[in-house]
Formats: C-alpha cells, structure tokens, sequence
C-alpha cells in the first residue's frame, strides 16, 4: 500500500484543533484472546500394529509345561507301567496280592501316571491378559475417537472513546474480531493409504485371530486368572524377543490410560496497554476528521446549488422584462412574492437567505424596467 489517502485528511486538519481534540480524548482499551488446541496422538495405534505379530509368535509356539497326575488303580485299570510305578509299590507292599514261586510280584493296585501338556504358564497368561488390555484400550479410544488435531484462536479488541471539539461531544465504540481455525489430519508412519479408522478395523481383526489361537481359547475356558502388575522377570521374558516387544506395549499401556491427547485452553485479557491504547486514539481523531471533512463538503456542494439557483433567477427576470416590458412592476413584484412564499414554504430555513437575493434581484428588474420605458419615450 503506497500511501493512506486519510492522512491527506489529516495533513490539511486545522492544527489547533487537532490539539484541543487529543488533549481531551479519554479512552479504554482491552483485548481478550482465546486460545484453544487439540494435538491427537496415534501412538499407540502404531505400536500395536508393530507388536501383534510377535504375539502371533508367542501363541504359535506357545511356553507349555507337562502335568504328572498320580491315582492309585487296580492293576488292570493301570493304562502303563513305569518306573515310577514299581518305586511306588516297593515302598507300599500292602498293594502286593502275592508273590509267585518264580518271583514274580502280583500288585492288586498300583500307581497310574497320566501325562498331559498344560498352557497354563505365567508367560502365556501375561499375553492373555495383554490382549485383552489391547482390547480394552481399543474400544475406549473409539468411544471418543478424534482423527484431526486443530488450533484455534479468537481475538476481541474493544475501544470505547469521548473527546470535545468545540461544542462537539464526540464519542466512539469500536469492537473487532478476529478467529483463526486450523485442523490437521493426523499422519503417521503408516504408508498404507488406510484412514485411521480403517487401520483400527484391521487391527481388530488380527486381534481377534489371535483370540482363536489354540492357547488363548485353552486359557480362556479354564478361567485363568488375568496377570497383575508388577510383572515377574522371567528368564523367557528377559530373553526371547518376542516377549521384549510384548513387555514394550504392556509398560505402554499401563503408563498411558488416559485419553494421551494433548489439550491446551488459555484466555488471557490485556487492558489499557499504553502504547495500543495511543494508535487507537489517534484512529479515533481520524475518524473523526474524515466525518467532519465529508460534512464540510456537503455544505460546501450545498452553496454551490444556490448558487445557481440566484443565476437560474436572474436569468428568469431578464427574460420576464425583455418579453414583457409593458407589465406594470406592481404586477411583476406581486408574482415574485407569490414564489417567495412557495418557497418559504417549501424551505422555511433559508427563507431570509432567499428574500434578500430575491430582492436584490427585482430592485434590478425594476431599475432595467424603467431605463428600458425612458429609452422608448426618448425615442
């Protein structure tokens, strides 16, 4: 921008007035801006997605331990004979029905040793209850999901101003507004091309493959018992790697119950700052100057219309005498009275203004009048 055509105005103000006017400001001035941001985090999101494919590893290939379950049968219920078996029943010979003449030894009962492979370890139920934390966590975020992180800031300005200029009590009240709005969709490492909900669904379902794993549904219809923090520094926790990126979520997870997004609210109000308050002011007296300076032009236009309305009059009396020059003055008086009064009527506050240019006119119309007589009986 060049140059401000409203400092023309000023520029041209008469000086002392421009004084008395600034002397006598007196203003308040304040703003209030609220501040309000939103910053999403789907931390989360992308650590799961890493991690379900080392609990896919883990329930595969699952930590099992064997079950040794001891029952005394008879002899011809007895499935099979150990080593256990025999060290038993030598310890326990009122089990023994008889002994043969060739030595051997006829048990009526014996020990029965059934063998059966268990999931139930503390490893596999810590991933149990990891799931279903995952789970859980999923399902909270969803009830309250927001994709978009945005900013948002709204500015109010408000002046208020009186001053005196002459007999002139000037007052102004200027409010402005200002609002920004800024959302940003949330991008993450992810190069997919799925929204944020689509990679939620996905990741729902690769879930729920692994709640159909052999291991988990074994635990589940056992009704194990879901692991409590702190947990156990196990050797096959410490060392195997799919059980570190496991323990990498789990420690997430539980640091990180809240919603993890980022929300900042601040309202803040400056009032009377000297320097703001000193532009405003000096806004307010060009204000000013540029209502006066088109009141000014207004009136100045307005003298100029009478202006030609005395020449249009004149004109109009050298013709009413050229054309009628036998039309007694009494008469031509009588008709420019008429019009004076119609115009009284019409403008009542300009009607002196109005009689003494009348007046002054048919003084010279009279004057034309009786020259113009005197030339003709001259001649």
């Amino acid at each position: 921008m060049s140059s401000l055509r409203v400092f023309d105005t000023y520029e041209h103000a008469d000086k002392k007035s421009v004084v008395s006017f600034e002397s006598s400001i007196k203003s308040s001035y304040n703003i209030k801006e609220n501040i309000e941001s939103l910053d999403v985090s789907f931390e989360w999101l992308e650590l799961m997605e890493d991690t379900v494919r080392y609990l896919d590893n883990i329930l595969r290939n699952p930590n099992r331990f064997i079950i040794n379950e001891e029952e005394i049968v008879k002899v011809e219920q007895a499935r099979r004979i150990t080593v256990e078996s025999i060290k038993h029943l030598a310890k326990h010979t009122s089990f023994i029905q008889e002994i043969e003449a060739n030595g051997d030894v006829k048990p009526s009962k014996i020990l029965n040793i059934n063998k059966d492979e268990s999931y139930d370890t503390y490893e596999n139920r810590v991933i149990y209850t990891l799931i279903q934390n995952m789970r859980t966590f999923i399902d909270f975020k969803k009830s309250k999901l927001v994709t978009k992180s945005f900013s948002k800031n709204h500015r109010q300005s408000m002046y208020c101003g009186q001053a005196k200029m002459g007999t002139e009590n000037v007052s102004i009240n200027v409010t402005m507004d200002a609002s920004a709005n800024v959302s940003k969709e949330w991008k993450g490492k992810n190069n997919s091309g799925l929204t944020i909900p689509e990679r939620i669904e996905k990741l729902e379902m690769r879930i729920t493959d692994l709640t159909n794993t052999t291991v988990y549904k074994t635990l589940m219809r056992a009704h194990v018992s879901r692991v409590i923090p702190p947990i156990k520094k196990t050797n096959l926790i410490l060392k195997n790697t799919n059980f570190q990126y496991a323990m990498k979520l789990w420690d997430f997870l539980q640091n990180n119950l809240e919603d993890g997004s980022t929300k900042n609210k601040t309202n803040k109000e400056y009032k009377d700052d000297i320097e703001a308050k000193g532009k405003f002011d000096e806004l307010f007296l060009l204000n000013y100057l540029v209502m006066d300076s088109l009141t000014s032009n207004k009136i100045e236009q307005l003298e100029l219309t009478r202006d030609q309305v005395e020449n249009l009059t004149n004109g109009m009396i050298n013709k009413i005498v050229e054309i009628n020059s036998e039309l007694p003055v009494e008469e031509i008086t009588q008709k420019i009275g008429d019009k004076i009064a119609i115009i009284k009527n019409k403008k009542e506050a300009s009607i002196e203004e109005v009689q003494t240019k009348l007046n002054s006119k048919i003084q010279s119309a009279i004057s034309k009048i009786i020259n113009f007589k005197l030339r003709g009986q001259n001649d």
